[in-house]
Protein backbone atom coordinates (compact mmCIF):
# COMPACT_ATOMS: atom_id res chain seq x y z
CA UNK A 1 0.00 0.00 0.00
CA UNK A 2 1.26 3.65 -0.86
CA UNK A 3 2.98 5.59 2.16
CA UNK A 4 0.22 8.22 3.11
CA UNK A 5 1.58 11.75 2.65
CA UNK A 6 1.79 13.83 5.62
CA UNK A 7 -0.69 16.45 5.81
CA UNK A 8 0.49 19.45 4.57
CA UNK A 9 1.74 17.77 1.78
CA UNK A 10 -1.94 16.91 0.75
CA UNK A 11 -3.00 20.05 1.21
CA UNK A 12 -0.32 21.51 -1.17
CA UNK A 13 -1.62 18.94 -3.61
CA UNK A 14 -5.24 19.66 -3.32
CA UNK A 15 -4.32 23.57 -3.87
CA UNK A 16 -2.07 22.35 -7.13
CA UNK A 17 -5.38 20.32 -7.98
CA UNK A 18 -7.67 22.75 -7.76
CA UNK A 19 -5.54 25.20 -9.63
CA UNK A 20 -5.11 22.36 -12.41
CA UNK A 21 -8.67 22.18 -13.21
CA UNK A 22 -9.13 25.76 -13.52
CA UNK A 23 -7.39 25.58 -16.09
CA UNK A 24 -8.41 25.26 -19.88
CA UNK A 25 -7.76 21.11 -21.04
CA UNK A 26 -4.79 21.21 -22.79
CA UNK A 27 -5.88 19.80 -25.88
CA UNK A 28 -8.21 22.92 -26.19
CA UNK A 29 -5.81 25.60 -25.49
CA UNK A 30 -3.81 26.14 -28.43
CA UNK A 31 -4.03 30.02 -27.66
CA UNK A 32 -0.61 30.77 -28.65
CA UNK A 33 -0.08 29.44 -31.95
CA UNK A 34 -1.55 32.88 -33.87
CA UNK A 35 1.51 34.55 -31.31
CA UNK A 36 4.29 32.48 -32.50
CA UNK A 37 3.63 32.45 -35.80
CA UNK A 38 4.20 36.14 -35.87
CA UNK A 39 7.11 35.34 -33.47
CA UNK A 40 8.82 32.87 -35.81
CA UNK A 41 7.99 35.06 -39.01
CA UNK A 42 10.61 36.87 -37.65
CA UNK A 43 13.15 34.41 -37.27
CA UNK A 44 16.26 34.60 -40.22
CA UNK A 45 18.24 31.66 -38.95
CA UNK A 46 18.48 28.20 -39.84
CA UNK A 47 15.32 25.71 -39.18
CA UNK A 48 14.68 23.15 -37.11
CA UNK A 49 17.36 24.60 -34.99
CA UNK A 50 16.26 23.47 -31.36
CA UNK A 51 18.33 25.18 -28.10
CA UNK A 52 17.98 23.38 -24.63
CA UNK A 53 18.28 26.35 -21.94
CA UNK A 54 18.18 25.02 -18.26
CA UNK A 55 20.02 23.17 -15.52
CA UNK A 56 21.33 20.20 -14.15
CA UNK A 57 18.40 18.57 -15.67
CA UNK A 58 18.29 19.76 -18.82
CA UNK A 59 21.98 19.68 -19.18
CA UNK A 60 21.72 15.84 -18.28
CA UNK A 61 22.26 13.28 -21.77
CA UNK A 62 19.13 11.50 -20.41
CA UNK A 63 17.31 14.79 -21.35
CA UNK A 64 17.01 15.11 -25.44
CA UNK A 65 19.80 13.12 -26.55
CA UNK A 66 17.82 9.57 -26.12
CA UNK A 67 15.47 10.57 -29.10
CA UNK A 68 18.10 10.73 -31.63
CA UNK A 69 18.29 6.93 -31.68
CA UNK A 70 14.80 5.76 -30.53
CA UNK A 71 11.62 6.05 -28.35
CA UNK A 72 10.10 2.92 -27.48
CA UNK A 73 6.06 1.35 -26.85
CA UNK A 74 4.57 5.13 -28.83
CA UNK A 75 1.33 5.78 -29.18
CA UNK A 76 0.35 6.30 -32.94
CA UNK A 77 0.27 9.95 -31.59
CA UNK A 78 3.44 9.76 -29.74
CA UNK A 79 4.82 8.15 -32.82
CA UNK A 80 3.37 11.03 -35.33
CA UNK A 81 4.95 13.59 -33.13
CA UNK A 82 8.66 11.34 -33.26
CA UNK A 83 8.71 11.04 -36.80
CA UNK A 84 7.56 14.83 -37.32
CA UNK A 85 10.48 15.81 -34.91
CA UNK A 86 12.82 13.82 -36.46
CA UNK A 87 11.80 14.86 -40.17
CA UNK A 88 12.44 18.35 -38.96
CA UNK A 89 15.18 19.22 -36.14
CA UNK A 90 18.73 19.25 -37.17
CA UNK A 91 20.25 16.13 -36.18
CA UNK A 92 23.35 17.95 -33.77
CA UNK A 93 20.69 19.54 -31.91
CA UNK A 94 19.95 16.65 -30.01
CA UNK A 95 22.89 16.40 -27.79
CA UNK A 96 23.92 20.13 -27.43
CA UNK A 97 24.98 19.89 -24.26
CA UNK A 98 27.02 22.45 -21.60
CA UNK A 99 27.35 25.97 -20.74
CA UNK A 100 28.14 27.35 -24.79
CA UNK A 101 24.36 25.60 -25.78
CA UNK A 102 22.56 27.13 -22.74
CA UNK A 103 22.64 24.06 -20.38
CA UNK A 104 24.70 23.80 -16.93
CA UNK A 105 23.84 22.29 -13.48
CA UNK A 106 23.46 23.99 -10.15
CA UNK A 107 22.18 27.07 -12.21
CA UNK A 108 19.06 29.70 -12.05
CA UNK A 109 17.04 32.05 -14.16
CA UNK A 110 20.30 34.35 -13.24
CA UNK A 111 22.50 32.58 -15.08
CA UNK A 112 20.27 32.07 -18.40
CA UNK A 113 19.15 36.23 -18.14
CA UNK A 114 23.44 36.96 -18.18
CA UNK A 115 23.70 34.55 -21.19
CA UNK A 116 20.90 35.16 -23.11
CA UNK A 117 22.10 37.20 -25.68
CA UNK A 118 25.22 35.25 -26.26
CA UNK A 119 23.38 32.15 -26.58
CA UNK A 120 20.84 33.55 -29.03
CA UNK A 121 23.64 35.13 -31.05
CA UNK A 122 25.86 31.88 -31.57
CA UNK A 123 22.74 29.33 -31.86
CA UNK A 124 20.40 31.53 -33.21
CA UNK A 125 17.25 28.48 -32.49
CA UNK A 126 14.53 28.33 -33.92
CA UNK A 127 12.81 27.00 -30.81
CA UNK A 128 13.68 26.70 -27.36
CA UNK A 129 12.97 24.29 -24.52
CA UNK A 130 13.62 26.27 -21.28
CA UNK A 131 13.49 24.83 -17.67
CA UNK A 132 15.22 26.86 -14.86
CA UNK A 133 13.63 26.98 -10.69
CA UNK A 134 14.71 23.86 -8.98
CA UNK A 135 17.86 25.63 -8.19
CA UNK A 136 16.01 29.13 -8.02
CA UNK A 137 13.82 27.59 -5.39
CA UNK A 138 16.11 27.98 -2.34
CA UNK A 139 18.66 30.95 -3.84
CA UNK A 140 15.66 33.37 -5.39
CA UNK A 141 12.34 34.93 -4.33
CA UNK A 142 9.23 33.54 -6.62
CA UNK A 143 8.78 37.42 -7.69
CA UNK A 144 12.41 37.57 -9.05
CA UNK A 145 12.14 34.13 -10.46
CA UNK A 146 9.43 35.39 -12.08
CA UNK A 147 10.75 38.53 -13.56
CA UNK A 148 13.73 37.12 -14.68
CA UNK A 149 12.46 34.11 -16.31
CA UNK A 150 10.14 37.23 -18.34
CA UNK A 151 13.25 38.77 -19.29
CA UNK A 152 14.63 35.37 -20.67
CA UNK A 153 11.52 34.84 -22.88
CA UNK A 154 11.55 38.36 -24.35
CA UNK A 155 14.83 38.38 -25.58
CA UNK A 156 13.70 34.92 -27.06
CA UNK A 157 10.76 36.58 -28.61
CA UNK A 158 12.00 39.75 -29.97
CA UNK A 159 14.98 37.00 -31.44
CA UNK A 160 12.32 35.57 -33.23
CA UNK A 161 12.35 32.44 -31.08
CA UNK A 162 9.33 30.06 -29.99
CA UNK A 163 10.03 29.55 -26.69
CA UNK A 164 8.46 26.45 -25.32
CA UNK A 165 8.33 26.96 -21.31
CA UNK A 166 8.32 23.75 -18.99
CA UNK A 167 7.57 23.92 -15.32
CA UNK A 168 9.72 22.68 -13.00
CA UNK A 169 9.24 18.93 -11.41
CA UNK A 170 8.43 18.37 -7.65
CA UNK A 171 10.76 18.32 -5.12
CA UNK A 172 11.64 16.55 -1.93
CA UNK A 173 11.03 18.39 1.33
CA UNK A 174 9.87 21.55 -0.79
CA UNK A 175 6.89 20.09 -2.52
CA UNK A 176 4.55 23.04 -1.68
CA UNK A 177 7.25 26.03 -3.11
CA UNK A 178 7.94 23.91 -6.75
CA UNK A 179 4.35 23.68 -6.47
CA UNK A 180 4.26 27.40 -6.29
CA UNK A 181 6.92 28.27 -8.69
CA UNK A 182 5.30 25.48 -11.26
CA UNK A 183 1.88 27.82 -10.89
CA UNK A 184 3.70 31.15 -11.34
CA UNK A 185 5.54 29.40 -14.51
CA UNK A 186 1.96 28.10 -16.25
CA UNK A 187 0.84 32.00 -15.31
CA UNK A 188 3.57 33.30 -17.42
CA UNK A 189 3.34 31.35 -19.89
CA UNK A 190 -0.48 32.38 -20.28
CA UNK A 191 0.92 35.95 -20.28
CA UNK A 192 3.05 35.77 -22.92
CA UNK A 193 1.50 33.36 -25.11
CA UNK A 194 3.88 30.69 -25.27
CA UNK A 195 3.16 27.10 -25.36
CA UNK A 196 3.42 25.54 -21.77
CA UNK A 197 5.01 21.99 -21.47
CA UNK A 198 3.64 20.81 -17.76
CA UNK A 199 5.92 18.23 -16.54
CA UNK A 200 5.03 19.36 -12.71
CA UNK A 201 1.51 18.38 -13.81
CA UNK A 202 2.93 14.95 -16.11
CA UNK A 203 4.55 13.96 -12.91
CA UNK A 204 1.57 14.37 -10.25
CA UNK A 205 -1.03 13.06 -13.00
CA UNK A 206 0.42 9.86 -12.90
CA UNK A 207 1.75 9.57 -9.50
CA UNK A 208 0.08 11.81 -7.12
CA UNK A 209 1.25 10.20 -3.80
CA UNK A 210 4.44 8.10 -4.71
CA UNK A 211 6.05 10.17 -7.13
CA UNK A 212 9.25 10.90 -4.46
CA UNK A 213 12.00 8.52 -4.53
CA UNK A 214 13.68 10.52 -1.52
CA UNK A 215 10.91 8.90 0.62
CA UNK A 216 11.24 5.71 3.07
CA UNK A 217 9.45 3.58 0.51
CA UNK A 218 12.04 3.56 -1.93
CA UNK A 219 15.10 3.17 0.69
CA UNK A 220 16.52 -0.14 -1.53
CA UNK A 221 16.68 1.66 -4.28
CA UNK A 222 19.81 4.15 -4.99
CA UNK A 223 20.77 7.26 -7.42
CA UNK A 224 18.58 7.07 -10.76
CA UNK A 225 17.47 3.74 -10.76
CA UNK A 226 14.16 4.59 -8.44
CA UNK A 227 11.00 2.94 -10.08
CA UNK A 228 9.34 6.13 -9.48
CA UNK A 229 9.36 9.45 -11.10
CA UNK A 230 12.18 11.54 -9.06
CA UNK A 231 15.21 9.53 -7.73
CA UNK A 232 17.03 9.20 -4.78
CA UNK A 233 17.84 12.92 -3.64
CA UNK A 234 14.85 14.01 -4.43
CA UNK A 235 15.49 16.53 -7.14
CA UNK A 236 16.55 15.07 -10.36
CA UNK A 237 14.01 12.58 -12.49
CA UNK A 238 14.56 9.29 -12.18
CA UNK A 239 16.05 7.02 -14.87
CA UNK A 240 16.03 3.39 -14.35
CA UNK A 241 17.44 1.34 -17.22
CA UNK A 242 14.14 -1.24 -17.24
CA UNK A 243 12.00 2.12 -18.59
CA UNK A 244 14.59 4.15 -20.43
CA UNK A 245 13.15 5.40 -23.52
CA UNK A 246 9.94 3.13 -22.87
CA UNK A 247 7.44 5.46 -23.58
CA UNK A 248 4.26 3.20 -22.75
CA UNK A 249 2.76 3.86 -19.73
CA UNK A 250 4.72 1.95 -17.73
CA UNK A 251 7.78 3.66 -18.66
CA UNK A 252 6.18 7.28 -17.92
CA UNK A 253 4.84 6.50 -14.87
CA UNK A 254 8.52 4.82 -13.51
CA UNK A 255 11.17 7.18 -15.62
CA UNK A 256 11.35 10.98 -15.09
CA UNK A 257 13.65 11.42 -17.74
CA UNK A 258 11.31 9.97 -20.02
CA UNK A 259 8.54 11.35 -18.78
CA UNK A 260 10.21 14.59 -19.77
CA UNK A 261 11.42 13.69 -22.95
CA UNK A 262 7.83 12.42 -24.01
CA UNK A 263 5.81 15.75 -22.71
CA UNK A 264 8.19 17.98 -24.63
CA UNK A 265 8.23 16.12 -27.65
CA UNK A 266 4.12 16.43 -27.89
CA UNK A 267 4.24 19.83 -27.65
CA UNK A 268 7.32 20.31 -29.05
CA UNK A 269 5.68 18.16 -32.70
CA UNK A 270 2.53 20.51 -32.03
CA UNK A 271 5.33 23.94 -32.86
CA UNK A 272 6.11 22.50 -35.68
CA UNK A 273 3.04 21.44 -36.93
CA UNK A 274 0.68 24.20 -36.17
CA UNK A 275 3.22 27.25 -35.73
CA UNK A 276 6.20 26.53 -38.46
CA UNK A 277 4.08 24.42 -40.92
CA UNK A 278 0.79 26.40 -40.53
CA UNK A 279 -1.57 23.53 -39.96
CA UNK A 280 -4.61 24.58 -38.45
CA UNK A 281 -4.67 23.49 -34.20
CA UNK A 282 -7.76 20.75 -33.69
CA UNK A 283 -10.80 22.73 -32.83
CA UNK A 284 -12.15 23.13 -29.49
CA UNK A 285 -12.52 19.74 -27.75
CA UNK A 286 -11.88 17.66 -30.76
CA UNK A 287 -9.56 14.98 -29.07
CA UNK A 288 -9.06 12.98 -32.98
CA UNK A 289 -5.87 15.20 -34.13
CA UNK A 290 -2.47 13.56 -34.00
CA UNK A 291 -1.63 16.91 -32.56
CA UNK A 292 -3.53 17.07 -29.40
CA UNK A 293 -1.69 17.15 -26.15
CA UNK A 294 -2.41 16.40 -23.02
CA UNK A 295 -0.01 15.64 -19.89
CA UNK A 296 -0.84 12.11 -20.32
CA UNK A 297 0.50 11.95 -23.98
CA UNK A 298 -1.23 9.16 -24.51
CA UNK A 299 -4.88 8.02 -25.91
CA UNK A 300 -7.38 7.58 -22.92
CA UNK A 301 -9.34 4.65 -23.25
Amino acid sequence: MPRRLPARYRVALAAAAVALAAMPCRSDDYGWVEPMREIHGKHDGEAGVLAQFGDSITHSMAFWAPLQWRADNLSPEGQAAYDLIKSHQQEPCYRWKGPDRGNQGRMTARWAVENIDDWLESMNPEVVVLMFGTNDLHSMTLEEHVETMRQVISKCLDNGTVVMLTTIPPRHQRFEEAAGFAEAQRRLAAELHVPLIDYHAAILERRPDDWDGASDEFSDYQGYEVPTLISRDGVHPSNPRQWANDHGEEGLRSNGFTLRNHVTMMVYADVIRHVIQGEPPPAAGDDTQPGTISTQGTNRQ
